[in-house]
């Protein structure tokens, strides 16, 4: 009795209206509290219609929603940057070759138009770096910032081009060593000057130690072909090539296992020096991802396709533009294709310099630098015995003679693990000096072409 006169209680604060003496309990409770009226009438035939109407604008609310992510990945990628101006060049230069097939236009206009596309290749690479690690990361941004060195070298190949194809990935390695160090040391130092800025030496030696090797590679094809040793005159330096190739890849791999599993911190910072400036919390909040993991990828697939088609028109333009401009072809495929390639690297080593992140910043260059000489020179070599081509490592005396100074030259500065402005404006000079050099340099014409 007295539960009842405690819910009538209720009802009658609630106003819920007069309750029936039987089953009254158990009326207040289906009725007011539990009853499944309101989840029933929800679902009454009446009411579909506006279920519907509930789902299409559901619908139509994930199609808007898509077609605003897709404008804000577009604006992201192709519209933040002012490099992307030079975009337009691109379809220009093919329009140019159909109409009036000037190569030293298409040359020059596919020149530009490759080179935002390079700089948003490594956007592309850093934004799905935030999602795979700093190691994978660091790897990442190497493999794709040789990406358009590597195309251009294999378009070149598969026309018979096997002089551009050895003077433009021996050009990368001089830039990434060069220019791109020089500029991260230099402006690096200029925004630290009061200190110099620290890496890590064991990360530079090993590299260093690499690159060696990979000149060791180059050094001996050369010397057997110009000290006239060869045991069978044309095949010998060929063999060696092909075999030292396939060794120099077995070396790569390796390498490839000690960064990503002995060295796990290769890529990361010293985080001392970020922390003495009080700006490495900072910068950490501030690197965060763009765009998405997917969206990452899909662009690195879309920008690498139109680098495909632009290097196409690229290398069937570069022995027209050499006549037109009276430049020669040794210049071209050392200093100017190059440094379009390596617009990526040339903007995150900088960036990262900037931040005195110095390891990241050589991970990029000089890393970029271990990759070619020792993944895509080999690499081109295997793919021209598979297609046929007489692909090798002998790349001439003078070009082998610069790899090597150059090599010790660099190895000489990361030595001390340390850098300022001084420095990278010393690597900048001797860039220089290679690029006067090769330009009044005449290459002679490849043994049996």
């Amino acid at each position: 009795m007295d539960y009842k006169f405690q819910v009538v209680g209720i009802q009658s604060q609630l106003e819920m209206g007069p309750i029936a003496e039987n089953g009254s309990v158990r009326e207040f409770k289906d009725e007011s509290v539990f009853s499944p009226e309101p989840g029933t009438q929800k679902m009454q035939p009446s009411h579909i219609g506006d279920c519907g109407s509930v789902s299409g604008s559901f619908q139509a609310g994930g199609r808007k929603k898509w077609s605003s992510g897709v404008y804000k990945s577009i604006k992201t990628v192709l519209l933040s940057n002012k490099l992307n101006l030079l975009m337009p060049f691109g379809p220009l230069a093919i329009i140019i070759h159909q109409l009036s097939g000037h190569n030293g236009w298409v040359f020059f206009l596919s020149l530009l138009g490759i080179t935002p596309l390079a700089e948003r290749l490594g956007y592309a690479t850093e934004q799905l770096a935030f999602y795979t690690g700093s190691t994978v990361g660091g790897l990442l941004n190497a493999t794709f910032g040789n990406a358009t060195e590597l195309i251009i070298a294999i378009y070149a190949l598969r026309s018979n081009m096997i002089r551009v194809v050895q003077l433009s990935l021996l050009g990368s390695i001089l830039s990434n060593m060069l220019l791109v160090l020089g500029c991260a040391f230099f402006c690096g130092g200029l925004v630290f000057y009061q200190k110099e800025q620290v890496f890590d030496k064991s990360t530079a030696i090993v590299n260093s130690g690499l690159l060696l090797m990979a000149v060791m590679g180059l050094l001996f094809p050369a010397v057997l072909h110009y000290t006239h040793t060869e045991v069978h005159y044309g095949k010998s330096e060929l063999a060696l090539s092909r075999f030292s190739s396939c060794v120099m890849l077995v070396v790569y791999a390796a390498y490839l296992f000690f960064q990503l599993r002995s060295q796990k911190d290769i890529y990361v910072p010293i985080p001392e020096e970020g922390s003495q400036n009080g700006e490495s919390t900072d910068d950490n909040d501030n690197e965060t991802p763009e765009i998405s993991k997917w969206e990452s990828v899909i662009w690195l697939a879309i920008i690498t396709a139109w680098i495909s088609i632009l290097s196409e028109y690229l290398v069937d333009a570069i022995e027209g533009a050499s006549h037109a401009w009276n430049i020669p072809i040794a210049f071209i495929g050392v200093i100017l294709l190059p440094i379009v390639g390596n617009a990526a690297e040339h903007a995150s080593a900088i960036m990262f310099a900037m931040k005195d992140k110095l390891d990241i910043s050589l991970g990029v260059a000089i890393g970029s630098s271990t990759q070619i000489s020792m993944f895509a020179i080999p690499f081109c070599v295997v793919v021209g015995w598979m297609m046929g081509q007489p692909m090798d490592l002998n790349f001439q005396l003078f070009e082998t003679a610069t790899l090597f100074i150059t090599v010790i030259v660099v190895a000489f500065f990361l030595q001390e693990g340390t850098s300022n402005y001084f420095k990278g404006l010393m690597l900048i000079l001797c860039y220089v000096i290679v690029a006067a050099s090769f330009f009044v340099h005449e290459d002679p014409r490849p043994t049996g072409g």
